[in-house]
């Protein structure tokens, strides 16, 4: 049986997806989200084998939701399959480049679609023959390492921990926990963040944490 989880900020759209699912009796949908910290609350917490991932969606966009998700030592079993309406040339890339499993569009056939999902929760990766010569190109124009981030010379040790930890999709109280300080001085940090680096809110934050790398562990 695999399991999955659908993350998209449409309640029809979700509802569509369950259905479709549903025509599979080894497919089981353990949970929905609405958005990324969600998505990646329930992922922490239910361990699907599958995450069926939207780009668009408010409070963490899929991307920053997908780098979280892989970046995540406990949820290293999961793949994150992106099935988005967008398709466009940047997003199929950094979605590769997160480490989804797959990048789909939502007018892909239901058989199809159920296929990718046993697919990729058995290991394989899922790009059609456009869509990887695509990313192909672009990755052999793009740089291995991304260029530094000037903004990022201006943080302390502590403020660059706490932006990777935001990265992540943690919580104040989270990265407390995880930097031995209290939820208020992590707001407080956060709130530092967002002026040191002109971001307009935590995805924003989160976004300049896993282009600079922040959130990639290290071998």
């Amino acid at each position: 049986m695999t399991t999955v989880l659908v993350v998209d900020d449409q309640d029809l759209v979700r509802a569509g997806i369950r259905t479709l699912l549903a025509a599979d009796p080894q497919l089981t949908v353990v949970g929905e989200a609405a958005d990324g910290r969600s998505a990646l609350r329930l992922a922490r917490q239910l361990r699907p084998d599958v995450v069926l991932m939207d780009i668009r969606m408010p409070v963490m966009d899929g991307l920053a939701a997908t780098a979280a998700i892989r970046a995540d030592d406990a949820l290293a079993a999961t793949r994150v399959l992106i099935l988005t309406t967008f398709d466009d040339d940047e997003d199929i890339v950094e979605a590769v480049g997160l480490g989804a499993a797959g990048y789909l569009l939502k007018d892909t056939p239901s058989d199809d679609l159920r296929r990718a999902v046993h697919t990729a929760a058995a290991g394989g990766n899922l790009l059609s023959p456009t869509v990887a010569r695509r990313v192909m190109e672009r990755l052999a124009a793009t740089p291995k390492q991304p260029p530094p981030d000037p903004r990022l010379s201006v943080l302390t040790d502590r403020e660059r921990a706490v932006l990777a930890r935001v990265g992540l999709g943690e919580t104040n109280e989270e990265i407390g926990r995880a930097l031995f300080i209290s939820p208020a001085t992590a707001r407080t940090y956060v709130s530092r963040l967002l002026t040191k680096l002109n971001a307009r809110d935590r995805t924003a934050l989160a976004v300049i944490a896993h282009r600079a790398g922040l959130t990639t562990p290290q071998p």
